[in-house]
C-alpha cells in the first residue's frame, strides 16, 4: 500500500502535465510559427494584371500554399512607369521577404540590382542569359531563376509571317519596342534580320515611356505604315496596350501583338505564349524555394504552348478578309 500511495501523486502530476502541453503546445506553436512572405513587383496597373495575379495565386494553391494562410504576399504596382520600379524594388527588399517575384525584364533588372541573396523568380523575361541575369537556362548558377520566353528568332519570324499571312500585299511595318528592355534589343535585331528576309521594310517606333505615345502614333501615321507589329515584355505597351488596340483599328492598321491580352481588348491578333500560363508556373518556382530548393540548382522553364488569337470583329472593321487557312489555324476566334 505504501508503494501504491507514493506513485499515484506521482501519475497525477504526470497527467497534468501531459494535459497542459496538450493545451498550450498548438497555441504556442502557431504563435511561434512564421509565416513564408512573397514579394510581387509588377510594372503594369493592378487592373491590367489582376488575371495573372490570380493565376499566380492559383499556382500557389496547386502547390499547398494558400494565402493569407500559409504564405503572405507584398504586391507593387508600377502602373507602367517604369522609372518606378527601382523604389518599389527597394521598398519590397526592405520587407525582407522569403522570394520576390518579378515579371519583365525592368523588373528583373532593378530587383536583381538590389538584392543577390533573396531569391528572384522571373515570370517573365525576354532573354534572361542575353541580359545576363542567368548564367544558362539550364544551370542559372546565382539567385534568378523562374519562367523565360522562346528563342527570340523563332518567334519574330513566326509573327512577321502570320502577319505577312493576313496582309499578302504587305510591305511596310512599324515596329513599337522599348530598347531600354534589354532583351527586346535582341528581339529587335532579330526582327529586322527577319524582315529582310521577308523584304518587308521596318519602321523602328521606340515607346520607353507614356509620354512617348503620342509621339509613337504620329510618326506610324505620317510614315505610312501598312502593319502594326509589338514586341513582348514592354511595361509601357502592356499598360496601355487598350489605347493601343483602339489607335490600330481606328486607323485601319492590321497589327500584331505578342499576347492574347491585346486581342482581348480589340487588336487584331496574336501569337506566343500564355502570360497566365507563365505566371502559374512562376507560382511553382516560387513554391520549391519555399521547400528548400536553391534558385541557382532550378533550370529555367521555357513555355511548350504557344496560342494564335485572332479577333474576327476587328477584322471587320478594319476591313480585311482574313484567309480561311489562318482562321483555321487559330486557337481561338473572337467573333
Amino acid at each position: 500500500m505504501t508503494d501504491t500511495k507514493r506513485w499515484i501523486p506521482g501519475l497525477v502530476l504526470a497527467g497534468l502535465l501531459l494535459a497542459i502541453a496538450l493545451i498550450w503546445t498548438p497555441a504556442d506553436a502557431q504563435q511561434g510559427a512564421r509565416v513564408p512572405k512573397i514579394a510581387l513587383l509588377l510594372p503594369n496597373t493592378s487592373a491590367a494584371t489582376a488575371h495573372l495575379v490570380e493565376a499566380f495565386r492559383q499556382g500557389l494553391r496547386d502547390a499547398g500554399f494558400v494565402e493569407g494562410n500559409t504564405v503572405v504576399l507584398d504586391i507593387r504596382y508600377a502602373e507602367g512607369q517604369p522609372e518606378r520600379l527601382p523604389g518599389l524594388a527597394r521598398e519590397l527588399v526592405s520587407l525582407k521577404p522569403d522570394v520576390l517575384v518579378a515579371s519583365t525584364d525592368p523588373a528583373i533588372s532593378v530587383a536583381r540590382r538590389e538584392t543577390r541573396t533573396i531569391p528572384i523568380v522571373m515570370a517573365f523575361s525576354v532573354d534572361p542569359v542575353g541580359t545576363g541575369f542567368i548564367a544558362s537556362l539550364a544551370h542559372p548558377g546565382g539567385n534568378v531563376t523562374g519562367v523565360s520566353s522562346i528563342a527570340a528568332a523563332e518567334m519574330s519570324a513566326k509573327r512577321l509571317g502570320l502577319l505577312r499571312e493576313a496582309v499578302p500585299s504587305l510591305v511596310r511595318v512599324a515596329l513599337l519596342w522599348n530598347p531600354d528592355v534589354r532583351g527586346a534589343v535582341f528581339e529587335y535585331r532579330e526582327t529586322e534580320t527577319t524582315a529582310r528576309s521577308l523584304k518587308l521594310e521596318m519602321q523602328s517606333v521606340e515607346v520607353s515611356s507614356v509620354a512617348d505615345l503620342d509621339r509613337a502614333f504620329a510618326a506610324v501615321t505620317s510614315q505610312r505604315a501598312q502593319a502594326l507589329l509589338l514586341l513582348p515584355g514592354n511595361p509601357v505597351t502592356i499598360a496601355k496596350r487598350s489605347e493601343i488596340a483602339s489607335f490600330a483599328r481606328k486607323n485601319r492598321l492590321p497589327a500584331m501583338f505578342p499576347t492574347r491580352e491585346y486581342v482581348d481588348l480589340g487588336g487584331l491578333m496574336a501569337y506566343g505564349p500564355s502570360l497566365s500560363d507563365m505566371f502559374r508556373r512562376a507560382a511553382a518556382f516560387v513554391a520549391k524555394i519555399l521547400k528548400g530548393a536553391k534558385p541557382a540548382d532550378l533550370p529555367v522553364e521555357q513555355p511548350t504552348k504557344f496560342e494564335l488569337v485572332i479577333n474576327l470583329k476587328t477584322a471587320k472593321a478594319i476591313g480585311l478578309t482574313m484567309p480561311p487557312s489562318l482562321l483555321q489555324r487559330a486557337d481561338q476566334v473572337i467573333q
